[in-house]
């Protein structure tokens, strides 16, 4: 009996020191997994001034008033003008002319003026020959080509940026004029209108 004792008492001694080291070893394996969770490499990379412009769509023409004008004008009678219309912005643009007149004494001079309206000679620099490309030929009061509305339409003439083109305007006075015109007076403006072409089909 007394042997049997002492052999259980020893067992008993060397289970205990086991049981604490298997602990500690799983204190130790707990430890290490949640050091190895916070041990992640980062990095960042910042890219900075990214810059956006505007381009410009910017028409002028010159000169800039009162291009084309007559006085005393008599029935046969004719003038004729260039006039240079310029992009000075920096993308292409595409523009149509139309034209607004006053007759302040009613005799609607602006319907009996046939304006006609090309592009540059075709063989001088200027509007000397007149015959360029044929814009626009009728009344002075509706005298336009292309159109203002948004988009390409027809007869919308187009420009690069930084360049320029001569349009040549020529006003007469028919011969069968009558009487009914002697001292009218009629003025006219005419309007360019441009739009960007880039994404505007």
């Amino acid at each position: 009996m007394a042997h049997n004792i002492g052999l259980g008492a020893t067992a008993g001694r060397r289970r205990t020191p086991l049981l604490a080291l298997a602990a500690i070893g799983l204190a130790i394996a707990s430890v290490g997994s949640g050091v190895l969770s916070l041990a992640v490499f980062t990095s960042t990379a910042a890219n900075g001034s990214n810059e956006f412009d505007t381009g410009t769509v910017v028409i002028s023409t010159s000169p800039a008033s009162a291009f084309v004008t007559y006085s005393n004008m008599l029935p046969g009678d004719s003038v004729t003008q260039a006039l240079t219309v310029s992009n000075t912005g920096s993308a292409q643009l595409r523009y149509a002319m139309t034209t607004a007149t006053t007759d302040t004494d009613s005799k609607n001079l602006a319907g009996q003026i046939v304006l006609t309206v090309k592009t540059q000679d075709t063989d001088t620099s200027g509007c000397g020959n007149f015959d360029g490309t044929q814009l626009y030929s009728g009344a002075l009061s509706g005298a336009l080509f292309g159109d203002p509305t948004q988009g390409a339409q027809a007869g919308d003439r187009t420009l690069d940026a930084a360049t320029n083109e001569i349009l040549c305007f020529q006003a007469s006075l028919p011969l069968s004029t009558g009487n009914a015109f002697q001292g009218a007076t009629t003025t006219a403006t005419f309007t360019f209108a441009a739009e960007q072409t880039a994404n505007n089909p």
